[in-house]
């Protein structure tokens, strides 16, 4: 079965990987990319692709653009949140890493499948959502939301497979080359996500790393905290996240 993909920051690193595979699956897939100059790059590495978006998920009216792109497209059967930024302000850690996925998630049409890209780093956060308000955020603490997102979709959208992934430390520009994980350990996981007919994947509101269910950050269980990261990012991006089914 062919499944239609939309990957965000899919220009390089894991999600243009991530892209590769997935074309080559048989699946179709559409790219994003932050400007035109990457995003013909981007469909020059993965010539199978359906399409390429644009927008700098660093810019809040351009996330909006790009949710209205991918909703004009048509539906997508999954979305993985791959985009985001290590070395960067605590702006731009905050924009790109957690309130990007938020706004797409909310704005975008429900897929069946939803995949966020953490890390496991997240487990060293110190969720303090005062800080999003102020307007910036640690890497630790972007990561964390990601999961606490992934279980927020799941509790309030049961129709939708939300979940979220730790691909390891692997040696992509952000990783470094010294990276101890191998690129085909970092996109395992979400290609298997997003577009594998095995049972195992038709599950919720959990966290793997390298296709297994893994610890995670307990506090992302807390409902009353998951309910109030919503809020907050609705204060700040003027985005309701859209409620229960």
């Amino acid at each position: 079965m062919s499944y239609r993909i939309f990957i965000t920051g899919s220009a390089d690193g894991l999600g243009l990987l991530s892209a590769k595979q997935l074309v080559a699956l048989g699946h179709r897939v559409v790219l994003h990319a932050r400007n035109r100059q990457r995003a013909e790059q981007a469909l020059a590495q993965v010539p199978g692709a359906e399409a390429v978006l644009v927008g700098d998920l660093a810019q809040p009216e351009e996330i909006r653009q790009l949710a209205e792109q991918a909703n004009a497209s048509g539906r997508f059967d999954a979305v993985i949140h791959n985009a985001g930024v290590y070395r960067a302000s605590a702006q731009e850690i905050l924009w790109v890493n957690t309130l990007a996925p938020y706004m797409l998630t909310a704005l975008m049409d429900r897929p069946e499948r939803l995949i966020y890209l953490s890390s496991g780093l997240h487990l060293q956060a110190r969720p303090d959502l005062k800080a999003i308000v102020a307007g910036g955020i640690g890497y630790s603490e972007s990561k964390f939301y990601l999961v606490l997102l992934a279980k927020a979709v799941a509790r309030l959208w049961p129709a939708v497979y939300a979940n979220a992934v730790n691909p390891g430390w692997v040696p992509t520009k952000m990783g470094g080359p010294h990276a101890p994980d191998r690129l085909e350990d970092g996109v395992a996981t979400q290609v298997w996500l997003a577009s594998s007919e095995d049972p195992q994947v038709r599950t919720t509101g959990r966290y793997f790393h390298h296709l297994r269910e893994a610890p995670y950050h307990r506090q992302a269980d807390d409902a009353k905290l998951q309910d109030a990261f919503l809020e907050v990012c609705a204060q700040v991006t003027g985005v309701v996240f859209p409620g229960a089914e």
